[in-house]
């Protein structure tokens, strides 16, 4: 009876750990839980869970069907998770053409393109600019790192939404962003490409 609860009780926590980080290996999982990598194996199986490399790739063939006003290509990191208007979850995984000059710290412009590209990815809306942005970088991260990103949409009035976004690797946070992101329609779309909207283009 008490092996069945404390079972029970850690394949929640198993399951919210994931929810809050997919990224998470067997080992980290089995490190927290305090329990063996083979055990963790066994949980996900009886929960159903994939191993890492299958579950990034399920969710981000879920997020990328759902992204509408950047083109996947254009997206910086990896788009993950994506409910939205709500919420988004991205990754970037740091590799060696991202140090800054002879070092091993990521340039910190990576850092804001991944945040940037998020804030505009979580509104559904066929072109999305930023209009205006307060971030803070608080920690450097260096390469080899995933950078986790997650924006969450707040107050929105008319076109313009407020999004914030956190960056963090592992339970470290490197960056922090208050986006104010505006949602263009057709005619907006056009002025900005320059067209004269009488001519019928």
């Amino acid at each position: 009876m008490a092996r069945s609860v404390n079972r029970k009780i850690r394949h929640e926590k198993l399951t919210k750990l994931i929810r809050q980080n997919p990224l998470l290996t067997d080992e980290e999982l089995a490190e927290v839980l305090s329990v063996s990598v083979s055990t963790v194996r066994l949980d996900r199986a009886l929960l159903g869970v994939p191993e890492l490399r299958e579950r990034t790739r399920r969710m981000a063939e879920q997020a990328t069907r759902k992204l509408r006003s950047l083109k996947q290509e254009e997206f910086i990191g990896e788009l993950l998770d994506l409910e939205p208007n709500r919420w988004a979850l991205s990754v970037l995984k740091t590799r060696q053409e991202m140090a800054f000059r002879h070092t091993d710290y990521v340039w910190d412009h990576y850092i804001y393109a991944q945040a940037s590209s998020l804030a505009i990815a979580v509104v559904e809306a066929d072109m999305v600019i930023v209009g205006s942005v307060r971030g803070r970088f608080k920690s450097p991260a260096k390469i080899g790192d995933s950078l986790m990103a997650r924006a969450k949409v707040g107050v929105h009035k008319g076109n313009k939404y407020i999004v914030s976004v956190r960056t963090r690797v592992g339970d470290k946070e490197v960056f922090v962003g208050r986006y104010i992101v505006v949602a263009l329609d057709c005619e907006d779309e056009r002025k900005i490409r320059g067209e004269r909207l009488d001519s019928g283009a």
